[in-house]
Formats: structure tokens, sequence, C-alpha cells
């Protein structure tokens, strides 16, 4: 396959251009090639070269991040908030390491970026020489392709193929490690116009004809039909498409927890996220569907539950751009392999709004009887109402990155995501210190935007060191901490599952104001419900450094709805008692 890399704003040398440099000046060429404005990481030994060869690179940032497993999680914000390739960079042996959850949490969750790892020389590989790993092997299975550098004359067709791989089909991260000789060698490298990439079966630009007419017959003639949307639609800038089909058809959306923000939640038609802790409604009214439309989906196990019982009745159309996922799962009865955003145009072409009266009936009581709830009484915050107060005062228009936990499903249910590419978290791997660094990498990617990091105590402190990156670049970051003291899902789990006994759950927490105070930043400590508002109007007035927003919240509280691990939807536990 022939493609051109994507030029935005960078000054390489021309196509066809050969010139004698080091490798490490090449891969600056490159990266301008494709126009990388910004790169994530932290030197080391092995990398000298590159960062050299970096300190002359006036049209790249580079953001120096305390701990490599910031700047992978920080690609990958970038990524989600922008749509362009996120780059990271590191060092060999432990730097490359600490790098691999952010890569493997790119992997699960499709995003698009290139990580730049440093290796050890040619000459001593497979030694175990000082700072060696073997970053292939590790890399392999976390990775949609990955390459050790092994010749100078390899490295430019190497790099710009990796941006292209990041980026077609479904995204994900691609791995360049580059030897520290390779990148000082000066040899003659050519720049090339096109690079050639070998694949296997490429998915169809335009999908099936034959599959779309099915797909919008069967969807026609439903009586209970539902939309299922996950995160292929945010990858495939198909939200517009998705909400135009919705519209047209009447068909209820709901969306997994990387599909926030692919359909307006506060459109009548949506039902919020479905799932472990999805709304009781969506996942009543997904079990009781006769037609199922699957869009960027993967049939997840926190979607589904005990997957024989999911959606018994109904009948799937599963649309993807990966033909390894469709029938995955669930058998697919109408399988569409292609672009979500064109299948979606054709198919509300020809789609007729089906006879789905009582299908709404049905859903509108079961929003009157089982909506979200929460009862802010005494003098201790609910975790609920923290971030209820952080959506009505932003008024739903930040960037919301979050951690992994119960605050991530809380902010997934209370913070009703209205546009794409504003809501994002850690799914498939579910990493702990996800939120801050992703709302580091989003602050970069879009510095006008108000970009908040909702937070657990126990997440955000596990990268909470760069809010010295934060304040070194002045990025007006808001930091929500539902402080409930524990690691609060383990805890919940632990309380209804394992007899109470709390293993190992409760935190002892530094005081988190006078720690951001510490690293430059503006610290606020909230106690009581009456300090939740004017505490957050008071970090929406701080543009020039982060702001942490420290809230005291009770320690017992247990998010529902639930469906515990491995059960389906009839144990759904609705409320706690």
């Amino acid at each position: 396959m022939m493609a051109r890399p994507t030029v935005s704003g960078a000054k390489p040398v021309p196509a066809g251009t050969i010139k004698r440099m080091s490798g490490a000046r090449a891969l600056i060429e490159c990266l301008h090639r494709v126009g990388v404005g910004v790169i994530f990481g932290h030197p080391g030994g092995a990398a000298l070269p590159l960062y050299d060869a970096l300190y002359d690179a006036r049209e790249i940032r580079h953001v120096l991040v305390r701990h490599e497993q910031v700047a992978a999680h920080a690609a990958v914000g970038y990524h989600r908030v922008t749509g362009k390739i996120g780059v990271c960079m590191a060092t060999s042996g432990p730097g490359a390491t600490n790098l691999l959850t952010g890569i493997t949490d790119a992997m699960m969750d499709s995003a698009g970026i290139v990580a730049i790892t440093g290796q050890v020389s040619t000459l001593v590989i497979g030694t175990d020489a000082f700072q060696e790993a073997d970053v292939m092997g590790l890399t392999t299975s976390i990775t949609k392709h990955n390459w050790l550098v092994q010749t100078p004359q390899d490295l430019p067709r190497m790099v710009l193929q990796s941006f292209l791989i990041a980026g077609m089909g479904r995204p994900g991260p691609v791995l360049v490690d580059i030897p520290r000789d390779i990148a000082q060698t000066e040899t003659e490298f050519e720049f090339p116009e096109q690079v050639t990439l070998r694949t296997g079966k490429v998915p169809p630009a335009v999908p099936s004809p034959n599959q779309i007419a099915a797909a919008a017959a069967l969807l026609s003639g439903a009586s209970r039909p539902i939309v299922y949307a996950g995160g292929g639609v945010l990858s495939s800038n198909a939200a517009a498409e998705l909400t135009a089909f919705a519209r047209k058809a009447r068909i209820p959306v709901t969306t997994t927890l990387m599909g926030k923000g692919g359909f307006p939640e506060t459109d009548p038609l949506s039902l919020g996220m479905l799932g472990m802790h999805g709304t009781a409604y969506a996942n009543y009214a997904i079990n009781a569907a006769d037609v199922i439309l699957a869009v960027g989906v993967r049939f997840d196990d926190r979607v589904t539950g005990r997957l024989k019982d999911f959606a018994p009745l109904a009948r799937f159309i599963h649309i993807d751009i990966d033909p390894a996922e469709i029938g995955k799962n669930k058998p697919a009865h109408v399988p569409i392999v292609g672009d979500a955003k064109e299948a979606l145009r054709v198919l509300a072409a020809q789609v007729e709004a089906p006879d789905s009266e009582a299908w709404h009936r049905q859903i509108a009581e079961w929003k009157e009887r089982y909506p979200l709830r929460y009862r802010q009484e005494g003098e201790v915050i609910l975790p609920q109402f923290a971030i209820d107060e952080i959506y009505r005062i932003t008024q739903g228009k930040a960037i919301v990155a979050t951690d992994v936990g119960q605050h991530q499903m809380w902010a997934a249910q209370f913070y009703r995501s209205t546009e794409p590419r504003t809501w994002v978290t850690s799914g498939g791997l579910g990493a702990m210190g996800f939120g801050f660094p992703a709302a580091l990498g989003a602050q970069i990617g879009r510095p006008d935007a108000l970009v908040c990091a909702i937070v657990g105590d126990g997440g955000f402190q596990m990268t909470m060191q760069d809010l010295a990156t934060a304040v070194e670049w002045g990025l007006p970051i808001k930091i929500y901490i539902i402080n409930n003291k524990s690691l609060g899902m383990v805890r919940q789990w632990q309380q209804l599952f394992y007899r109470e006994r709390y293993s190992h759950v409760a935190l002892q927490n530094p005081d988190f104001a006078k720690l951001a105070e510490a690293f430059g930043a503006v610290g606020i400590t909230v106690r009581r419900p009456e300090e939740v508002a004017p505490a957050i109007e008071r970090s929406l007035a701080v543009t020039d450094r982060p702001c942490l927003v420290d809230f005291f919240c009770r320690t017992e509280e247990n998010c529902y709805p639930m469906i515990p691990s491995g059960q389906s939807i009839k144990e759904m536990i609705v409320e706690g008692k």
C-alpha cells in the first residue's frame, strides 16, 4: 500500500533529497516530515545521540516528564483529544521498560502513538550490556508493530512507516528501537516522498452494499432496536454520522466507557453508559433489544458480563474496521467490515425509522424508575455530589481525563459528555496513574481547552511527581481528587464479595494541597459539602498553573448500579442498601 505521511507545518528535507547526516539527525528530519510538534520523554545514556539532535529541533517541543510511564500516558492523552499521533521517547533498559504500561494501555484502547527508545550499541546487543533490555521481545504482543533499526539507511523508512501504521485502520502503538551506534553513524540518507507497507488484507474503504442493505432492512423492521457504540466511533471521527443516523432512525444509543462523547449524553435518545457500572436503563434496554447495531466495539466483558446471557433476544449488526473483532465474542448476524464513519453515512441513507413507540415508552419508564441517584446529606461529601458539581459548574464543556476505580465510574455516570474527544480514560487495561498524565498530554494538545483530571487518591500517588512538569509548562489543569482514603473499588469488592475483610486498601495520604503548593501549583482542601462549589469556582479562576482540589469524601460510599464480575444483567445491583 502506498501512502504519503501527513505533514503539518513542518519544514523537512525535500522528498528525494540525499543528505549526509547522523541517524539521530535523520530521525528528527522524519519527525518534521510527519508534522510532530511535541514529544513526551526522558533522556538517558543510550538515547543521548537522539537528544543531542533534538537540541537543534526548534519546531519540536520536548516535554521533560519525571517518569517514563507519564510520557506514554501523556502521548495517549494527546492523541485522544487531537486525533494526531502521540509521541513518547525514552532511553534503553529501565527507560524503555517504564513505557510498557502506557504502551499496553494504548494497545488495548486503540490509541495511535509512536514510542521511540534508545538501545545499546548493535555490537553488544545480546550480551546483557549495561541498561540493555529485550525491548523487541517485551513489546511484540503490546504493539501493532515494532522495529529494531539495524542499519542506518533503514531508519527513515522505518520511522515514516511507523506513523502510518499507528494511525491506519484501527489505531495503536508502534515502537522504534534505535541502537546508539545507529543514531551516531553518519551516512547518506534519502528521504522518500512515499513509503510502502506490506500488509495483509486491507479493510475496504467502502463497506459492502449488500451488508449495508441487510442491516438497513433488519433495523427498519425492528421493534426494540438499540445502538451500542464504542471507541471506534471516536477513532473514525464518526460522532456526527452516528448522531445523524440515530436521530433519523429514532433509535436509542448506549455507549461504552471508551465511547463516551460519540453521542451526546444530553440527547433524549441517549441511554448513557452500559455495562458493569452503567445505567440500569441502558442495561435493561440492551438485554431486551431485538436488534443491536454494534459500532466500533469489542463486546468487552465489562459490558457483557456473562457472555451467553448478554442480549439473548437480539440479532447483531457489527460494524468494525478490524475484522478480527467481528464475531470474536458474539456472533454477528450482519457483519460489516469497514470504517464506521462511512458505514453509518451510507446506512443512514437507507434506514427507515422502525415502528418502536412501545419501545420508547418502555425505556422512558425505566429511566424514570431507575435514574442515577445519590442523597447528599450531613457534613460528609459524597463523591457523586462532588463530580456532579464539577459537571454543573463547568457546564459539561471540559475535557475530562480520569484515573481508574470508583471515581472513574462516577465520572462516567455523572459527567455527561456531549462532544467527541472530550473524555479520556484507561478502559481495557485500567491503569492506575493514567488520569493526571493523560490530562497533561491533553492540555498540551488542546492549550485553549478546559482540562480536568478527576482522579482517586490512590491512582494520583502513582504519577503525582509530574506536578513538576505541569508547573514547568504553566498548564492550567484542574486536578480534582476524590479522596476517600482507600483504594475505593478494591474496598467495595472486599465489602461485597470478601466478607468485609479489608486487606491493605486503607490509605494514609499526604496533604495533597500542601504537596501541590510545594511543586508551585495551587492547592485547595475541601472538607464540607458547602465548600465544594466555591472550591471549583476558585480552581477555574487559576489560569497560569495547575490547581489541585482535594475533596475529602465518604470512605464507605459504593458505586452503583453494579453487575458483579462474571454475572449477568439479571444479577445487577441497582442501588445499595
